[in-house]
């Protein structure tokens, strides 16, 4: 019976002893693969790549509960081997039901070894996941990256461009100024040659058309010498008239006004006496109010028409208003000249 006893007890110490060597080999196996080169938490550098944040903070959160259901495991490892130690004491007879329980805890083990082996896999596919995580984040950034530079180059070429377009506009605008004062100072020379050509012209402002079915322009004109100043053709015998007829029509159906005569007459002299007659009292015809001004260019004529407010204006505060040749308002007062 003693024999049996001791025989059974040998067997527990090997089994304990065996269950000693399966929690140290356990606890190699899930420390060693916590910290594989040494202090638990830190790793070689020679390990590439880096571990990232993520991962080491998941794995930090997992080594509580590995290390608490390591300490639950080692209690009742010990609990378990106090027992058999007890029973192996009181209860030799039994060494085949303690070798069942002995293929039990080595059973157990193996669970343990495997659950830690699949607990193992599964940080390693997190740590995977975390990887691909990374690097597609790393290559997302680089494509923000290249973006926001490929952005950065199409703003500083626009820009580029944008000044260029500018100071082809500023070279572009000094031209136009200078093609507008060209052609300002050529329409001046234009209106100046064709107001000089128009120097010996006189137009007359106002005469019925129904005249000109009896007689012709120019006898009208001669009787409205005759009528309002006479003195002139008692002076000069004859008026010589180059040409005489009624401006071009305007297409305006709401013109009722007869349309000017221009005479041009061979002798400037007798133009410019007329027009001082003409200024010292109205002319006259069969009753009829006409009035003779100097011909001049259509574009002089409307340059002096948009004076024609400050011309009325001025006359009405007692000035004495006066357009000289061109279009130049002169205004006296008091016989000086403002």
């Amino acid at each position: 019976m003693r024999g049996t006893r001791a025989q059974t007890n040998t067997g527990s110490k090997e089994g304990v002893n065996l269950s000693k060597q399966q929690k140290k080999k356990k606890e190699t196996t899930i420390d060693s693969y916590y910290s594989a080169n040494g202090t638990e938490g830190e790793r070689s550098a020679n390990d590439k790549p880096e571990i990232p944040v993520n991962w080491i903070q998941a794995v930090e959160e997992l080594k509580p509960q590995l290390r608490e259901d390591e300490d639950n495991w080692e209690k009742n490892l010990k609990i378990k081997i106090s027992h058999l130690e007890r029973e192996a004491l009181e209860l030799k007879q039994e060494n085949s039901v303690l070798k069942a329980k002995i293929n039990q805890l080595e059973n157990e083990a193996k669970e343990i070894k495997d659950e830690a082996k699949e607990m193992k896999d599964k940080i390693k596919r997190m740590k995977d996941d975390l990887q691909r995580k990374s690097d597609q984040k790393e290559k997302d950034d680089q494509k923000a990256r290249d973006e926001i530079q490929s952005l950065r180059t199409r703003i500083k070429q626009l820009e580029s461009s944008d000044l260029t377009r500018q100071q082809d506009t500023i070279k572009q605008n000094k031209k136009n100024e200078k093609f507008e004062e060209n052609v300002k100072h050529l329409i001046h020379k234009t209106d100046d040659l064709e107001n000089h050509s128009r120097r010996d012209n006189l137009r007359i402002i106002g005469l019925p058309k129904d005249h000109d079915k009896r007689k012709s322009l120019d006898i009208i004109l001669e009787e409205i010498i005759q009528e309002n100043s006479p003195e002139i053709l008692e002076e000069e015998g004859k008026v010589e008239i180059e040409r005489i007829h009624r401006s071009p029509p305007v297409f305006n159906p709401q013109l009722t006004t007869p349309r000017n005569v221009i005479a041009k007459f061979k002798n400037n002299q007798m133009k410019e006496k007329i027009l001082k007659a003409a200024k010292k009292k109205p002319f006259r015809y069969h009753g009829n109010m006409v009035r003779l001004t100097q011909d001049l260019a259509a574009s002089t004529l409307k340059d002096r028409k948009a004076w024609n407010t400050i011309f009325w204006k001025a006359r009405g505060l007692g000035l004495q208003p006066r357009i000289k040749y061109l279009p130049k308002l002169t205004i006296f007062l008091q016989r000086k000249v403002l």
